[in-house]
């Protein structure tokens, strides 16, 4: 089951924790001390680090990667990337405990749940371990079949890999570059099979390696998380498109180079939205009408195949007209 909130709430900063070279944990309570609302394995929350609207806020999307038996909590791993857009320089920079951080969600569209008789592979990429974290908890609860393959440039970079690898000595296997470590994808997976899920989560490459190396599989065995957006080519309807608004019954008109989102909100749509890239899947909005091609990162396969929902920041129409529940 998952969990989708748009819920926003003010945390205090109650641990600050430097798990690896670059990366801190952040385990946000609530003021009063009251419990937190449950989330799913692969759930993750908004932090808004700076209000504000057409783009010009400052949010970052965090998994939560603490304990889901502890609802006095959320915990958050954060890597510094300076080159992130200010992100996460600000979040190691000038956050300490004690501090408010505005929050939204959780949210979930990296779902897992444990199904009798299906074998699970885990593999990360450095920080992609977060959200892995918990549904590797998950699959060790139930007495599923599972390995993680955890990847990253040294140990001391890799949070959480010691602990992972101490507790599951078996099952976890961490590959470090520096060490003339390899992860070796098609190996890893081998032939096609029915019986198995793989939840990949890391960067761009990893991803792309593991998509090309279950071609043959089943489409519903790979569920990935990416972190950064999908490359696409020219839109296939390169035309202005309606988009007409079921409850206000508006219809805008969406030029080449305007998104879906820019349209609708100048039309006085109300969507959130946080990422703009569709990797986040905040501004989820459902399709009455019409074909969407769809440009996101965080839709499966046959989600897509349905559009029953589309990213408004990224997918497009794939024709001349689209109906949308706004």
């Amino acid at each position: 089951m998952s969990f989708f909130s748009d819920v926003e709430r003010d945390l205090v900063v109650d641990a600050r924790t430097e798990l690896a070279d670059g990366v801190v944990a952040l385990d946000l309570v609530s003021h009063n001390g009251r419990d937190l609302p449950a989330w799913t394995p692969g759930s993750h929350i908004d932090v808004v680090l700076r209000p504000g609207s057409g783009g010009q806020g400052l949010e970052r999307q965090y998994s939560l990667c603490g304990d889901r038996a502890d609802r006095s909590r959320w915990r958050i791993a954060v890597l510094r990337e300076a080159d992130g857009g200010g992100g996460s320089v600000a979040l190691h920079d000038d956050v300490r405990v004690g501090r408010t951080l505005r929050v939204r969600g959780p949210r979930n569209h990296f779902a897992f749940e444990v199904t009798p008789g299906t074998r699970y592979r885990f593999v990360a990429g450095g920080i992609g371990i977060t959200p892995l974290r918990a549904m590797v908890a998950e699959a060790q609860a139930a007495g599923a079949d599972w390995t993680l393959h955890f990847a990253g440039r040294s140990r001391t970079t890799m949070a959480f890999a010691a602990e992972l690898q101490a507790v599951h000595p078996e099952r976890v296997r961490v590959l470090a570059a520096d060490e003339g470590a390899r992860l070796d994808v098609a190996a890893l997976l081998g032939p096609p099979r029915t019986d198995t899920a793989v939840y990949v989560c890391g960067p761009a490459r990893l991803i792309d390696a593991v998509t090309a190396a279950m071609a043959d599989w089943p489409p519903q065995a790979l569920h990935a998380e990416r972190f950064e957006a999908k490359e696409f080519g020219e839109p296939v309807w390169p035309d202005p498109f309606e988009v007409e608004l079921a409850l206000s019954g508006t219809t805008v008109t969406v030029a080449p180079g305007e998104s879906v989102l820019e349209a609708v909100t100048a039309a006085g749509a109300v969507v959130l939205s946080s990422c703009r890239t569709g990797t986040c899947g905040t501004c989820e909005t459902p399709v009455l009408e019409g074909e969407v091609e769809h440009r996101d990162s965080v839709l499966t396969p046959g989600e897509q195949a349905d559009s029953a929902v589309m990213m408004v920041c990224v997918s497009r129409a794939a024709g001349p007209r689209l109906v949308l529940d706004l």
